[in-house]
């Protein structure tokens, strides 16, 4: 299979290894500048302009946003509409999730100090949340999952979900794991205008505090667009996973975990780095023989090819750097004593541990979320979670003492500000 080979010992390495794991952020401004006006559309003229998008862009033939609204009743049916098999695994899936995130939960705290005054923090969670779930070329119910869920466990009021139903058909999958994650009310809205009817509400759709989830280079624009306005949780790139194994493994089992992540799109990408050149190149022989067995082999190959790289490194102690350099969102250690060579990772959006923790497992059913730092972004930013639909407001409650005591610390700061409105405020204060 053509892809990249590189070795960490030649001269330009660094060169050639940041030239493959760049990824552009120059914006498209035809894009752009689309993205903007069907935002400033939907802001002026509502749910009139997401009929009617809806209708260009969706190949759907609705009259108004009834259509596009599903019932609690939709999602019940459709759950219980699924085979038996599928029902257990997204409710199997749901409860790991929701357990693994009850964790993440924060708690407000506050304590005294000796003259009484108040300090601490207080956590609420947002009013709103809007989950965006792709539709179209592929269903991902585990996607509602990963998104609703840690809404639901922060305390979220309302869980707004939109999706695209191109042709007006929807994976009942989908349906039935908003069902399972409690989501409030669900729209058949895509794009850019789905993005905005979020962002600024329309007569059907209700104005959220937070958006959150994937989608194509429309949604991501206009989640760019839009926040300031509201939040939103990031701006992922494509798909990617560097795999970092000592040439114990089943090779098969590598390259099907590449795949699991090249076969996304063409644009993902898919690293194998090890000290073993030997057993780089039976990964390649393992490869070969199984692309032809999957339905995304075209994508797989394209993906490969332009992104995808084999990288021999000296030792695993320079392979453990390399991936604290490439930062990915997927990290898979396939070496002996992982959990310890763990320790050493200070940059990923996931780490998975062992021979036998392929990122497939992680993407929907282990409990950790799915929604994680692209492109880098690792190394200042976390995977989606309960925090990301928390806020948390500061206490501050002076006694008499307590006031006077900060004032005479506060007034000479303030006054060498020059802002003698702040220094009289707290000087007020000071006992006589």
């Amino acid at each position: 299979m053509e892809t990249t080979w590189l070795n960490a010992q030649d001269a330009d390495f660094d060169a050639k290894l940041a030239a493959l794991t760049a990824w552009s952020e120059e914006r498209d401004e035809e894009v752009a500048d689309r993205v903007r006006g069907i935002l400033r559309d939907v802001a002026k003229r509502g749910d009139a302009a997401l009929v009617e998008y809806t209708n260009r862009f969706d190949r759907r033939d609705v009259a108004g946003m009834d259509e596009l609204v599903v019932g609690h009743d939709q999602l019940q049916a459709a759950l219980d509409r699924i085979p038996a098999e599928q029902r257990q695994a997204l409710e199997a899936a749901a409860e790991r999730v929701r357990r693994y995130h009850e964790k993440q939960k924060q708690d407000s705290w506050q304590y005294r100090e000796t003259d009484g005054t108040l300090l601490g923090q207080q956590v609420t969670p947002l009013d709103r949340a809007g989950i965006y779930v792709p539709g179209g070329k592929a269903a991902y119910p585990s996607s509602v999952l990963m998104n609703a869920l840690p809404a639901k466990v922060a305390g979220v009021g309302e869980i707004i979900m939109v999706s695209p139903a191109p042709d007006g058909e929807i994976n009942d999958m989908v349906l039935a794991a908003a069902a399972i994650a409690g989501v409030d009310k669900l729209f058949t809205l895509g794009g850019a205008q789905a993005v905005a009817a979020l962002a600024y509400g329309s007569d059907t759709v209700p104005a959220v505090d937070k958006i959150v989830g994937p989608g194509n280079i429309y949604v991501a624009e206009a989640k760019r667009q839009v926040f300031g306005k509201v939040g939103i949780d990031m701006i992922a790139g494509p798909s990617e996973i560097l795999v970092v194994c000592d040439g114990k493994t089943d090779p098969d089992w590598i390259a099907m975990d590449l795949f699991s992540q090249a076969e996304h799109d063409e644009e993902a990408q898919a690293i194998l780095v090890s000290p073993d050149g030997d057993f780089l190149q039976q990964v390649a022989e393992s490869m070969e023989k199984l692309a032809v067995t999957l339905e995304r082999e075209t994508i797989i190959r394209t993906s490969m090819k332009n992104r995808g790289a084999m990288i021999q490194v000296q030792d695993l102690q320079q392979a453990i750097a390399l991936a604290n350099t490439i930062a990915s969102e997927h990290l898979e250690l396939s070496i002996d004593d992982a959990e310890q060579w763990a320790k050493q990772i200070r940059h990923a959006g996931a780490i998975f541990l062992g021979r036998h923790t392929p990122e497939a497992l992680g993407d929907y059913c282990a409990g950790p979320n799915h929604v994680l730092p692209t492109s880098a972004t690792a190394r200042f930013s976390s995977p989606l979670g309960v925090y990301d639909f928390q806020k948390r407001s500061s206490l501050i409650g002076c006694s008499p003492e307590g006031a006077s005591e900060l004032a005479k610390i506060a007034s000479p700061l303030a006054r060498g500000e020059s802002l003698t409105a702040h220094a009289r405020s707290a000087e007020y204060r000071i006992k006589k």
